[in-house]
């Protein structure tokens, strides 16, 4: 592990590990939390030699790119741990057009989208410390400089109006102090539902037909919004149901601006 000379910056009382290399930032994260570190903390890395995403997949994180983890402990109760990634997908998307990057989107569960394609990911993920205390990390890489090929989904840059990349550094110091100013509006989880609010007005493909995989199969409907606590509604050939965890595709055409929407999803990365 490479410290790096770089100073960051992010607004008191968090604190920023900045390094060059590093295995996994998240995974440094659940370390320190382990060791006894209190939280509020980032730590940030310009390379990752082991990123993870959901489901334990393999996140490419070459060198430029932006890949920060935010560590936290008993930031809230157990049960809304997963809304963080609510929390954090909001602050990631103002973060972005703070620097520029017009006509991002949210994808359901914890991607940022540009125009379809996928420019940054989320991961919330909890950690056990023992007499009932529970450290949340929410990992987040940004495709800054280069968008990795070779995937089974269309990816891009993270750009300014003027096409140009968005660096790592300016990104990440309107991220911490765009999710400072999340976590106070959620309020440790009473205040969702502003929040919830605030993701579907960023909502990628709200109103528009979608498919999801998940234990129940591949199945295509419309992407109805998000329930009171975060879970997918979509609508299918019974009606519409909510779904906790799901891959999601957007459907050929329907990446339009959303509407004022009706409920709340997530899928729940943080154990409970």
């Amino acid at each position: 592990m490479n410290a790096s000379p770089i100073p960051l910056t992010a607004p008191p009382p968090w604190r920023v590990a900045h390094f060059e290399t590093l295995d996994s930032t998240s995974e440094e994260a659940r370390r320190r939390a382990l060791a006894g570190d209190p939280g509020r903390l980032w730590i940030v890395a310009g390379e990752q030699t082991e990123g993870r995403g959901r489901r334990g997949r393999t996140w490419v994180s070459p060198k430029g790119n932006l890949y920060a983890s935010a560590l936290m402990i008993d930031p809230c109760a157990p049960a809304a741990a997963a809304q963080l990634g609510f929390v954090a997908g909001v602050a990631l998307a103002r973060a972005a057009e703070d620097v520029g990057a017009a006509g991002v989107r949210l994808k359901w569960p914890n991607d940022l989208v540009l125009k379809g394609a996928k420019c940054a990911g989320l991961l919330v993920e909890g950690v056990s410390l023992g007499a009932k205390r529970l450290a949340c990390v929410v990992g987040i890489g940004v495709n800054c400089e280069c968008a990795p090929g070779g995937l089974d989904y269309p990816t891009a840059r993270l750009t300014d109006q003027g096409g140009s990349p968005t660096t790592r550094g300016a990104l990440f110091e309107r991220l911490a102090s765009r999710f400072d100013e999340a976590l106070e509006q959620w309020r440790a989880g009473t205040g969702f539902a502003p929040i919830r609010l605030a993701w579907l007005a960023k909502a990628a493909a709200l109103g528009g037909p979608i498919r999801i995989e998940n234990h129940n199969g591949r199945r295509e409907g419309t992407f109805e919004g998000l329930d009171v606590d975060g879970r997918l509604l979509f609508r299918g050939t019974s009606g519409i149901e909510t779904v906790e965890t799901a891959d999601l595709w957007i459907l050929p055409a329907l990446d339009r601006a959303p509407e004022p929407a009706a409920a709340g999803s997530h899928a729940r990365e943080c154990p409970t």
